[in-house]
């Protein structure tokens, strides 16, 4: 098939996120983590800013008058309450961070949007996805015959579509914004973890029984095609995988040792902040928060410096 056609195609299709490398591959995903460093004292909220807002957001509450600060805060708390109830809780208040954490998903998914939601009905069906990067693979399937790649158009295609489908909450083959995210970039909701774990085992699984040995999670990491002699890091990477990926040590990864290796349970950043937030700013003690109780303590989520502000005042940033 023509090169430049294959490429284009494979560029929108973001959700290959795990297509093999030519040296070393990193497969683990971690939770985006808050920058380390304790909690300070009342004259800085550095930490809780950056938290609350994303880095770049906090740099630009700095900038403005505590009045302007308040106004915006007062916007995102009425996001935050998600049932609209008037408290803020604190898993309320962990989605918001865990959001904040992960803009970038979200950003990727505004970028590409467009290309997918063909019919501009602010939903992406898996027909429209499928046409949008498929097309010319059904239009054309003569051209795929013969393709020995593992990712190729006619095993992706239901290898996509199973996804969208789990990604599917309410089974309308129709994805909003939440459900496409969750498609695009499975390894960030809980509901999308067993699609990443099957997904990896059939990336590596090369002999096809169901299981992952050694040989195959270095061949999946190390691509030794002159056959010279094993760098140090392979070495280690053997021991890894026999002293701590090969838990019953029968000489191979079932789905759950590799749940285990590639969604490795770190410290919930989030939830310890949103707690911490939660804790400082209730004063009724009643572990909830109203907006009141919010913007009381106001400097502690978003602060203000109100120096050096000029443009800054102008730009839209409510839309966070």
């Amino acid at each position: 098939m023509d090169v430049s056609v294959y490429l284009c195609v494979f560029s929108l299709c973001t959700c290959l996120a795990y297509g093999k490398p030519t040296i070393r591959k990193e497969r683990v995903h971690h939770e985006p983590e808050l920058r380390r460093q304790a909690h300070e004292d009342n004259q800085s909220y550095q930490y809780d800013h950056e938290a609350f807002l994303g880095k770049e957001e906090a740099t630009t509450f700095d900038q403005l008058t505590p009045e302007e600060s308040k106004a915006r805060l007062g916007k995102i708390v009425d996001r935050i309450d998600s049932d609209g109830d008037g408290y803020i809780t604190t898993d309320e208040l962990k989605a918001w961070i865990k959001r904040v954490q992960k803009r970038y998903v979200y950003e990727n998914v505004a970028k590409v949007w467009s290309d997918y939601d063909l019919n501009k009905d602010n939903k992406i069906s898996w027909d429209e996805y499928k046409q949008a990067t498929y097309g010319y693979y059904l239009a054309n399937p003569e051209e795929f015959e013969d393709a020995t790649d593992q990712f190729s158009f006619k095993k992706m295609l239901p290898r996509d579509e199973r996804r969208f489908r789990t990604a599917d909450l309410d089974s309308d083959l129709a994805a909003e914004r939440e459900e496409f995210t969750a498609f695009l970039h499975p390894e960030e909701f809980d509901h999308m973890k067993d699609i990443v774990v099957l997904e990896t085992l059939e990336d590596i699984d090369k002999n096809g029984d169901g299981h992952v040995d050694e040989d195959e999670y270095i061949a999946d990491m190390f691509g030794n095609e002159d056959n010279g002699p094993e760098p140090a890091w392979v070495k280690t990477e053997r021991d890894q995988f026999s002293d701590f990926r090969d838990l019953n040590k029968d000489g191979k990864m079932d789905q759950e040792e590799i749940r285990l290796w590639i969604l490795p349970q770190d410290y919930d950043h989030a939830q310890a902040e949103a707690r911490h937030l939660v804790y400082e700013s209730d004063t009724d003690k009643d572990q909830m928060l109203t907006k009141d109780e919010i913007l009381e303590n106001w400097n502690m989520f978003v602060g203000s410096q109100a120096t050096n502000y000029g443009e800054d005042l102008t730009r839209n940033h409510d839309e966070l």
